[in-house]
């Protein structure tokens, strides 16, 4: 409360709370599976108006409005670099229409939903409602990937929101430019030339400096070190020139240079993307963040019923009306249009664009404007958390989204893939193999698996392939550096926790060692592909083997003593590898003795606190390996060996053994208890080589 009291926060300490709040939300969004957006409107309501700690205004001083200004044109070209045309596949006719028909039907009906429903002038209602046309890009994706909708629809909702984006900021020039010119007692002719030369100047500033780049790039004039900071400093005067002209032209600009990189097929594009996507987040977190702690409770008191019956209207009339009228005799199914109709979720870029243009309406002098900020907050906490609990079911109901259980895309077709999908799909598990030759997938298609010949970095792969529901990636092809190749690109996108690849050739050689950024985890028990395929040419399988209290942990282990644990899966159904110290809890006495050859190597004086940390460890796991359940309940995926025929003695003395079971039934059953009664429980279905049982 000290901001409060005594006056100004310092300007740099600002800076570090915006970025920790920011960063900070997104992150516990993360890992709580929440949408970040939320947790950073909390964050911001709380130290700026319901604390005082923090108000922007006061405490970073009147560079925050520019701040915000260039924020928002960043996240818009960030925006305008998704637009890549080819990638819309068959989703186009779907998407076309719902740019051309639905942005400027959109942009009526929010603005008759502002002005007859909130209650707004028409000055503010229209260039709110150009805004609203955007449907909230950076909240749609994590939204769709947590569902798993199936493609089509999937792309729908995701190329929407990315094509209107700047479709909605262009709306909100031109409705502002409007506002201002006839405010300035211009005519509506001299309006309309005014705000079409800077929309003429604006598109040309923003292709010539797209094209710039492109070609800049592709000829090796720009150094690889220099690309960003070329990149940056041609964004920030493709954003201020048109402005000069024409107030927020410049957002259009930007938009129209990430357009043309985006399609300019550069070879340094997917890493420029990269680093403008995490650029892009923490402009976001930073711009949500300045624009909820700017909040004034005065201002939000103003919300009445009339806020409640905008966001009823804007959710249940306007958003359907719009998707209805805008596929209408398309060929998008009636189960996907209505699926689209009814899940809009606002964002980020709503709020920012929405923050900018209410306080520029504000000091052009209209009246109500200050309003537009708190009912944009209103609308995007709405929308994002009832489709985020309801995007699932509404699509698992209409038969629209994917399996509940995370699935798993092996790359790579060989025996010890398909003896693997083989598992996961009895274990009823998504599966998907994919290989770029044919030949390959022969075995894997003949054992029912789904399977797809192409490149899984293709386009093809990209464009045709339910991504969404894959959630795991496992590389095992022969080719080590292509297993590589594939685990670093599809790293960013799936999580690096989640791509994984068997062992590559000499990698333990510091000649052929990599580093760890790139490459995927380790998977398949330090088997290489070669030795794999010699393992399951000799008979080994890939198994399943569900524990439970009956059958526990250890029994399996003396069931299986040359069995190779490779991962387990869990309760959810997850293929997940099991970590070195859940080894350690499983293979106490391979611990143990690793303890003490480890110990044996130290210095006298250094051995027994080692020993106290390795044991202190050693502990820890056996806990942590409790509480994930990891010794009961779930499924064991193991690389085991072919089951040997008895012979000889072996056979006499088994035939004996099941003549006196016949003699005392009792004794059977007893012994049912301790083995028979787990094969239940058991599916043994094919699966890989661990570290070590």
């Amino acid at each position: 409360m000290a901001g409060a009291v005594s006056g100004a926060m310092d300007p740099v300490m600002g800076f570090a709370l915006v970025g920790a709040l920011g960063v900070g939300a997104q992150w516990i969004a993360w890992r709580l599976r929440l949408p970040a957006i939320v947790l950073m409107l909390a964050a911001g309501l709380i130290v700026g108006p319901l604390l005082g700690l923090f108000d922007p205004a006061r405490d970073i001083g009147p560079i925050v409005q520019p701040l915000i200004s260039l924020a928002v044109a960043v996240i818009l070209f960030e925006g305008g670099l998704t637009l890549d045309l080819r990638r819309l596949g068959d989703a186009a006719q779907g998407v076309k229409r719902l740019v051309l028909i639905g942005a400027p039907l959109g942009w009526l009906l929010s603005t008759l939903a502002l002005h007859y429903g909130a209650g707004l002038s028409w000055a503010s209602a229209t260039v709110f409602g150009g805004i609203m046309i955007v449907t909230g890009p950076t909240v749609i994706a994590p939204l769709l990937r947590q569902a798993k909708l199936s493609r089509r629809p999937a792309s729908l909702l995701q190329w929407e929101a990315i094509v209107n984006d700047p479709i909605g900021a262009l709306a909100a020039v031109l409705a502002f430019e409007v506002v201002v010119v006839v405010g300035a007692g211009a005519s509506g002719p001299q309006a309309a030339v005014m705000s079409l030369v800077g929309i003429i100047v604006a598109v040309i500033v923003g292709f010539a400096a797209g094209k710039g780049i492109a070609v800049s790039f592709r000829r090796g004039l720009v150094p690889e070190y220099m690309k960003v900071p070329v990149l940056f400093a041609v964004l920030l005067v493709c954003f201020a020139a048109p402005n000069a002209l024409l107030h927020e032209s410049g957002l259009l600009a930007v938009t129209i240079m990430g357009l043309v990189i985006a399609n300019a097929d550069l070879p340094s594009f997917t890493e420029l993307r990269r680093f403008k996507e995490h650029a892009t987040i923490l402009l976001v977190s930073g711009v949500f963040i300045l624009l909820a702690a700017s909040l004034k409770f005065d201002t939000v008191s103003l919300l009445n019923w009339r806020a409640a019956l905008f966001v009823a209207l804007v959710i249940l009339a306007v958003r359907p009306l719009t998707v209805f009228l805008s596929l209408a005799g398309s060929d998008v199914p009636a189960r996907e249009r209505a699926l689209i109709a009814f899940t809009g979720p606002r964002g980020v870029v709503l709020v920012a664009v929405a923050g900018l243009f209410g306080q520029r309406l504000t000091a052009a002098g209209v009246a109500d404007a200050n309003l537009i900020a708190p009912l944009a907050f209103v609308l995007v906490l709405v929308t994002v958390v009832l489709h985020g609990f309801t995007l699932g079911p509404v699509a698992r109901a209409l038969g629209l989204a994917g399996k509940g259980k995370p699935g798993v895309m092996l790359v790579g077709g060989s025996r010890f893939t398909t003896s693997l999908g083989e598992g996961l799909k009895k274990a009823d598990v998504p599966v998907l193999v994919i290989d770029p030759n044919r030949a390959r997938l022969s075995r894997a298609r003949s054992a029912g698996l789904p399977v797809f010949y192409g490149d899984v970095l293709s386009e093809a792969a990209e464009d045709n392939l339910e991504f969404m529901i894959y959630e795991t990636v496992i590389a095992a092809t022969e080719n080590d550096a292509y297993n590589t190749l594939v685990t670093s690109d599809l790293g960013p996108e799936h999580g690096r926790e989640n791509v994984w690849q068997i062992a590559r050739e000499n990698a333990e050689k510091s000649r052929h060692a990599l580093p760890n950024q790139i490459g995927g985890r380790p998977f398949g028990g330090g088997y290489t592909f070669r030795q794999l395929e010699d393992l399951m040419i000799e008979g080994w399988t890939v198994k399943f083997t569900r524990l439970t209290e009956e059958f526990t942990f250890e029994q399996w282990k003396d069931t299986r003593p040359e069995a190779v644990l490779i991962g387990r899966l869990d309760l959810e159904g997850k293929l997940r590898q099991l970590l070195p110290e859940e080894y350690d809890a499983l293979f106490p006495r391979r611990a143990e003795a690793a303890l003490e050859a480890e110990l044996e190597d130290l210095p006298n004086e250094r051995r027994e606190a080692r020993r106290a940390e390795l044991q202190r460890r050693f502990g820890e796991a056996q806990r942590r390996t409790a509480l994930a359940k990891v010794g009961r309940d779930v499924r064991l995926v193991a690389l085991q060996p072919p089951v040997k025929e008895p012979a000889g003695a072996e056979v006499v003395a088994q035939e004996a053994e099941k003549q006196r079971d016949r003699e005392d039934p009792g004794k059977e059953a007893k012994r049912a208890v301790g083995v028979t009664a787990h094969r239940a429980d058991t599916s043994d279905t094919g699966l890989g080589k661990g570290a070590g049982a």
